[in-house]
């Protein structure tokens, strides 16, 4: 299932199943009939079971699994936050099914099981939990013993993914009818654990009203898209990608991007490359083709061709005006652009601390503009220029530190950062991590969870730049090309395994789309 729906969208699922004829009884019998069943595949007949159940919804769908396991002959333990008399609506008819005693919620409470099951607190909990219920929390963490969660692990947001206060660790997660925002993004995915998704009789249909506008990235969101190939194709009907070279001490990283691009389907690429660095990348290229330039203003000859209709500014380039300056040409140009590393830096209002001074920067190209020659490089300028070509595609690809020094200090989760970043800079932001979102200006965003530990290793996001811009080349819709970059990168990676170097990553990807087919 693509769709990821927020607590609220969740919440609007459930009024109009209900709207639509399915009862509300029904959703909670069928969720707790799930929960039950999902216990059964992490424990035998017979096994100890103890059911946290909570005052609201959770907690009725914990007693309808407690019923259930209990009537297949598990030996269930209820312990129940708050008094029984107190619960109301679906969960107090449940409660009255259940015809065995309740215990308190207690740290004494977890004693004495094989499984712990957590239907205390759902996804739209916004406090942090507090008294006897955090208690209990820090017992079940600090014993060994698993803990399948109802919906969410108590104490996350399930928008989020992150804990508002104690938060319990789930070997197993069992949500319904969509996942949540949470389930992928860190740490929340790491709390839930493993996700199973159950059918409880929500319509399809309600999707259509609910209009859910983030997705779980994979092929099948961005499959219907890919670039076709046709029997009388040629190179140029590929798309001719341009990779811009830094200075001679740099290069290695843009020719790991143009092999990525070269690699994901581009017909041409060829490296633009400063003349100083034009004997070092001539050293290394054989299908890549490379070009003379003088930097900067010689990319507008470089770009003047319009079959080079993808542009790549960026790795390695070094941080400065001449950098800023080759950004605003490639913008000017029409071509489709890919903005990564040095080239957001060079717009920041404070440049890393690593980061090259602007001086050094604009010496290694020999382009020092005099005093008050050019307006003063921020981030404005750069989301004007971006604006400035509403129609071209435009991909940023930051990493947190880059992000942070672009846009600042955007409040909200890591999914909410990159959707207001995309929105006010006109472009489709990618917000690289473990938890990489994509996020488009018109709302629509995707959280891919397939990447492996080991994809975090120097040049992987090069040749992630060069993913995005040999499929823009292409000319598949951004936000899909985007997408599909994010996920095959990671795909690449876990096909390799660990001691992965970004050298593998393009010579992965034939593999990998060949799985596709």
């Amino acid at each position: 299932m693509l769709e990821l729906l927020s607590t609220t969208e969740m919440g609007e699922a459930d009024r109009l199943a209900v709207e639509a004829g399915v009862p509300s009884l029904d959703l909670m019998e069928h969720a707790g009939a799930a929960v039950a069943d999902a216990a059964g595949r992490m424990v035998s007949i017979g096994a100890r079971i103890v059911v946290l159940a909570g005052p609201g919804n959770n907690g009725g769908d914990g007693f309808v699994a407690a019923r259930r396991l209990a009537e297949q002959g598990y030996r269930v333990r209820l312990a129940l936050l708050g008094d029984r008399n107190a619960l109301k609506g679906d969960a107090a008819l449940m409660a009255a099914r259940w015809h065995d005693t309740c215990e308190a919620v207690a740290a004494a409470a977890i004693h004495d099981c094989d499984l712990i099951i957590d239907g205390l607190f759902g996804a739209g909990l916004s406090r942090a939990i507090a008294g006897s219920a955090a208690e209990a929390i820090a017992a079940v963490n600090s014993s060994s013993i698993p803990v399948l969660a109802i919906d969410v692990p108590s104490g996350l947001d399930g928008t989020s993914g992150a804990p508002t206060g104690p938060v319990i660790t789930a070997a197993r997660t069992i949500t319904f009818f969509r996942r949540k925002p949470g389930h992928l993004l860190l740490p929340g995915r790491r709390l839930c654990g493993v996700v199973t998704l159950a059918n409880i009789g929500i319509p399809a249909e309600v999707l259509g009203s609910v209009a859910p506008r983030t997705f779980a990235n994979g092929p099948a969101l961005w499959q219907a898209a890919w670039p076709a190939l046709q029997p009388d194709s040629h190179k140029y009907a590929r798309g001719h990608a341009i990779a811009v070279s830094g200075p001679a001490e740099s290069t290695g990283a843009i020719r790991l991007a143009a092999r990525g691009a070269l690699r994901m389907g581009a017909g041409l690429v060829t490296i633009a490359s400063p003349r100083a660095a034009f004997p070092v990348n001539a050293t290394h290229l054989s299908a890549i083709m490379l070009t003379p330039f003088d930097v900067p203003e010689g990319l507008a000859g470089v770009l003047a061709d319009k079959r080079r209709n993808a542009v790549l500014i960026g790795p390695g380039c070094g941080v400065g005006p001449a950098t800023g300056r080759m950004v605003e040409i490639a913008l000017a140009s029409g071509a489709a652009c890919v903005l990564d590393a040095d080239a957001l830096t060079s717009f920041a209002t404070a440049p890393a601390d690593d980061a090259a001074p602007v001086a050094t920067a604009g010496a290694s190209f020999g382009y020092l503009p005099s005093s008050g020659s050019v307006a003063p490089i921020t981030p404005v300028r750069l989301f004007d220029a971006i604006r400035a070509r509403p129609e071209r595609p435009t991909v940023l690809t930051p990493h947190d530190g880059e992000f942070q020094r672009l846009f600042g200090d955007i409040p909200g989760s890591r999914l909410d950062r990159a959707r207001r970043a995309a929105a006010r800079c006109g472009a489709l932001v990618v917000l690289k991590g473990a938890d990489t979102c994509i996020a488009a200006p018109d709302g629509r965003a995707a959280i891919n969870d397939n990447a492996p530990a080991w994809l975090a290793t120097a040049g992987s996001g090069d040749v992630l730049a060069g993913y995005i811009t040999g499929l823009l080349a292409q000319g598949m819709p951004t936000f899909e090309a985007a997408a599909a970059a994010v996920w095959l990168h990671g795909a690449c990676a876990d096909r390799i395994g660990p001691g992965l170097i970004a050298e593998d990553l393009a010579e992965a990807l034939p593999g990998v789309l060949r799985g596709l087919r």
